[in-house]
């Protein structure tokens, strides 16, 4: 074996299973939470179907209880000892999650197909704290990443008159619709680190789901390897990605989303165009403003009510003399969609009617933005603060979340005041 060739498998192999950390690697020693499969009949165990009315899926899975798209979870109260979660064949090998009690910060850990985990015991942070004796407490979980995901098998708990318990969804419902940006891609947690994650999460006591998948666009074409656009895809359950093909192809076996079956969305979000606007993938300015009419009239037929917000396209930055200026893409045509249903209004705060206009200009500066071309965790922080507020000054929504930790990781200070 030449010695390129070593160092080059040495290397895959190195980071088959890091985050690269502005170009360094992040220590990622998660807890191995895996254990050997229990059996149904192992003494002290209750096992809950993945279709057990106790358990609460958030975001897109299907009827295989298969998760799809960016950030889905899985949510439960719990009165027992020990938690664990066997996951199907069709999980993704070495999968991230995410997975906290109650408000305690999100520990992470790696999950791979046909295997069991054991995410509580007594001795996990937070269990039982500041809470009576056989207190229902909250388990939930996130998948971090926007391409892989997880099928669950079954849920298991462990201990005298152990059981799971329903926690009821909260009354509100956002939808997010986007791309790469929407994603978290090259966010350092992806999707757990985009700005859909911190705005949605961090409204707090809202249900959401965030669909969406990078290099898609809106208009309905075959862009950086989707087969799809999101006019097309939006109605489906599953995302654009190889699992998705492997399992239901491109065709008719794609299941289609019932909408019929879920809350509507009070909010609807959308950020989608810049796939659409290389000149890579050839899609006019006219496709592309067709194609969001569509969508929005997609929507509007599913949710009524939903009142929908359009995002400017922030695009890159470039230098210009001795400074840097950001970038745009179909500016004058997605202003053109919200007038479209405005009677002519741009409809930036307000108005009569039900589509608004977020303009991104100035929120971001060029070093918000990572080398690939994507927000870097600050951008994104930055960005959901931004629409947090938007929200809260346009539909008087209230800021409710007020202590549990949203984005995981991004922790840093400095106590040194002698440099």
């Amino acid at each position: 074996m030449g010695l390129f060739r070593f160092m080059l498998l040495t290397f895959v192999a190195l980071t088959s299973a890091t985050i690269l950390q502005n170009g360094q690697i992040r220590p990622t020693n998660y807890p191995d939470t895996a254990i050997a499969a229990i059996s149904a009949s192992e003494l002290g165990w209750r096992a809950y179907s993945p279709d057990a009315r106790e358990l609460s899926y958030k975001g897109r899975w299907d009827h295989q209880y298969i998760s799809w798209w960016s950030a889905p979870g899985l949510k439960f109260g719990f009165q027992a000892q020990q938690i664990a979660i066997s996951f199907g064949n069709y999980t993704s090998d070495g999968v991230l999650l995410a997975y906290r009690i109650d408000g305690q910060d999100w520990q992470l850990t790696n999950v791979t197909a046909n295997s069991t985990h054991l995410f509580i015991t007594p001795e996990t942070t937070g269990y039982n704290l500041t809470q009576p004796a056989n207190a229902t407490q909250t388990f939930e979980l996130r998948v971090t990443n926007w391409a892989y995901g997880v099928q669950i098998q079954c849920v298991h708990a462990y201990g005298p008159e152990a059981r799971l318990v329903h926690i009821p969804n909260y009354t509100r419902t956002i939808e997010l619709i986007g791309d790469s940006l929407s994603a978290g891609q090259y966010a350092t947690l992806e999707g757990i680190s985009s700005y859909s994650w911190g705005l949605l999460y961090g409204l707090g006591n809202a249900e959401f789901s965030i669909t969406a998948y990078p290099g898609i666009c809106l208009h309905d074409s075959r862009c950086y390897g989707n087969l799809h656009g999101q006019t097309y895809q939006w109605l489906k359950i599953p995302d654009t990605s190889g699992r998705a093909l492997e399992i239901y192809g491109d065709g008719p076996g794609i299941p289609s989303w019932d909408f019929a079956a879920h809350p509507a969305a009070d909010i609807t979000i959308i950020n989608i165009g810049t796939n659409d606007n290389n000149t890579a993938n050839n899609i006019t300015a006219s496709e592309y403003h067709d194609s969001y009419i569509q969508l929005i009239n997609e929507i509007h037929a599913r949710w009524p009510a939903s009142q929908i917000i359009v995002i400017s396209l922030w695009g890159g930055f470039g230098q210009v003399g001795n400074t840097w200026v950001q970038g745009g893409g179909f500016v004058d045509t997605i202003q053109d969609v919200v007038r479209y249903f405005n009677n002519g209004s741009l409809n930036e705060r307000g108005g009569q009617g039900f589509v608004h206009y977020f303009n991104t200009t100035g929120i971001l500066e060029h070093n918000d933005i990572g080398p690939l071309y994507h927000p870097t965790d600050v951008g994104h922080v930055k960005l959901a603060s931004h629409l947090m507020q938007y929200i809260r000054l346009t539909f008087g929504w209230l800021l409710e979340q007020s202590g549990p930790e949203v984005q995981h990781e991004t922790l840093y200070w400095n106590d040194e005041a002698d440099y």
